[in-house]
């Protein structure tokens, strides 16, 4: 029951959140969970409710570190808790947990509030960006092109390092779980994170085009990040 009024909650935060506009950023939602922890399921199924929509890229990263109690997350990595663990300390934050959601490499809410993430993703696309993303599928990989949005009066220089990443996932994946806390449930999981690869460096100067190979035929996006774990500035769908 519990589980069951939250999903609703979820859907009726976000059932009155707009498509995106062309003009419009991508938002990116980064969901830490795991299939060993009793609090995720609301959260995973708020993933899904983003999966559908055009104005967030969200992102399912399954964290290692529950496996310990009685059931292997069988889509964890230990990159991906490395990750978490990453903005904890940019962040200041001493702990990590599960469910935590990540907006735009900043803020950070529980997975399973959808109110407060719904107002995180609004004030996210109302920020101004410097800085513009397209990737493309071309022969046997992605194509991205990156180049500087200079506002009227600003500096040459755009605030870089940059990081940039390849990120595939796969969009929907069931998992029976028969151990743990879980134990005994069919879950749904949307987005969930299989392939991520540092693609390069952008210096946030001039315009650039870099190439990652890619293999099958799983969907693929583009992540340009400040380096060191700081704001992701701009994302894009491989179209």
């Amino acid at each position: 029951m519990k589980i069951l009024s939250v999903t609703l909650a979820m859907l009726c935060a976000f059932s009155t959140l707009p498509d995106r506009a062309e003009s419009e950023p991508l938002v990116v939602v980064e969901l830490f969970t795991s299939q060993g922890c009793s609090s995720c399921p609301p959260a995973d199924a708020l993933m899904i409710e983003l999966a559908g929509r055009h104005d967030v890229i969200g992102l399912a990263l399954h964290v290692d570190y529950w496996d310990y109690i009685g059931w292997k997350d069988e889509y964890a990595s230990p990159a991906f808790t490395r990750r978490q663990k990453a903005y904890a300390r940019v962040a200041g934050r001493k702990m990590v947990y599960t469910p935590q959601m990540i907006v735009d490499g900043q803020d950070d809410v529980v997975g399973a509030h959808a109110m407060k993430l719904a107002d995180l993703i609004a004030k996210h696309k109302t920020t101004p960006r410097d800085v513009t993303v397209t990737a493309s599928h071309e022969e046997g990989g992605v194509v991205v092109r990156i180049e500087p949005q200079q506002p009227s009066g600003a500096s040459a220089e755009n605030g870089g390092p940059y990081d940039v990443h390849l990120v595939r996932y796969t969009p929907l994946l069931r998992a029976h779980i028969t151990r743990g806390e879980l134990a005994g449930r069919d879950l749904d999981y949307a987005n969930t994170v299989d392939g991520w690869t540092l693609v390069g460096q952008w210096d946030g100067r001039a315009p650039i085009e870099m190439r990652a190979e890619t293999e099958g035929d799983r969907p693929a996006v583009v992540l340009v990040q400040r380096a060191g774990f700081g704001a992701i500035v701009a994302a894009a769908r491989a179209e």
